[in-house]
């Protein structure tokens, strides 16, 4: 079976004719180029495609001489090498939390990206977004379901209306659908029963966001541990996200009919 290789280098000296010579070695090695791009300043990445590891490493051993380039990946594709590839720079991460991603407003389309690739992934995921008003948070998650042909279904929300659902139907139960739960709302407007459902909800393993994770765990009983991926949506880079001048939500409508559509 076909192996898949992500190859990184950074360019030392950029001279005419470099990545020819790159794609003329990747050809005498048999190792077929499936995407290739710029990512960041002066680096290249590529989705590489071969017959046998040993291609691989023949390449590696090659590469090392080459004073032009210095290789600085080449692995099993991860999911941000691909979307590297595919946007032409890497998401950021954090450097202290690992399960933490930052973006900024100008990188929507990348964060789509990124969190369609999630939702395509079979089990449970549960992942908190963070931002300050409008700077696209609901927007984003409805956005990467239509991407990841998936199901949403708005739990509490302020996307329209105040939306506080207290119970769903049956086919609703999907593993396959996208649970949106406003932190802030479910927990300073939910009642008990709504509440309820935000648990057993918790509990089925599909995928769920939560908007505002710590207002959400301030105030029930899971833990920032309990979510596999944090998100960090700001306006600029430097942006603080705070919950200070958070506004009262607006007049409660509690919906059973804003559950999204099938794409």
């Amino acid at each position: 079976m076909p192996y898949e290789w992500y190859l990184e280098y950074e360019i030392q000296k950029n001279r005419p004719g470099l990545l020819g010579d790159v794609s003329s070695l990747l050809g005498m090695l048999s190792i077929n180029i499936i995407t290739i791009n710029g990512v960041d300043d002066s680096r290249r990445g590529l989705l590489l495609k071969c017959e046998s590891n040993d291609q691989v490493r023949r390449l590696e051993s090659i590469l090392n001489t080459m004073d032009n380039i210095t290789v600085t990946k080449l692995r099993v594709p991860k999911l941000r090498d691909r979307l590297a590839v595919r946007h032409g720079r890497y998401i950021q991460r954090d450097a202290d939390d690992k399960k933490t991603f930052r973006f900024v407003r100008d990188e929507l389309g990348l964060l789509v990206d990124f969190m369609a690739e999630l939702y395509k992934q079979d089990g449970h995921k549960l992942i908190g977004i963070r931002g300050m008003p409008r700077v696209g948070k609901t927007e984003s998650i409805v956005a990467s379901s239509v991407c990841a042909n998936k199901k949403w279904l708005f739990v509490s929300s302020t996307l329209l209306k105040q939306t506080i659902r207290s119970q769903l139907i049956a086919d609703e139960y999907s593993e396959d659908n996208v649970f949106i739960i406003d932190g802030i709302v479910s927990t300073r407007r939910g009642s008990e029963k709504h509440l309820q459902l935000v648990r057993e909800i918790m509990r089925i393993s599909a995928t769920k966001v939560v908007e505002h994770p710590d207002i959400f765990v301030q105030n029930t009983e899971y833990t920032i541990d309990d979510f596999d991926y944090i998100i960090e949506i700001r306006n600029e880079p430097d942006e603080e996200i705070t919950y200070k001048d958070v506004e009262e939500p607006p007049m409660m409508f509690d919906s059973s009919g804003l559950s999204g559509f099938d794409f």
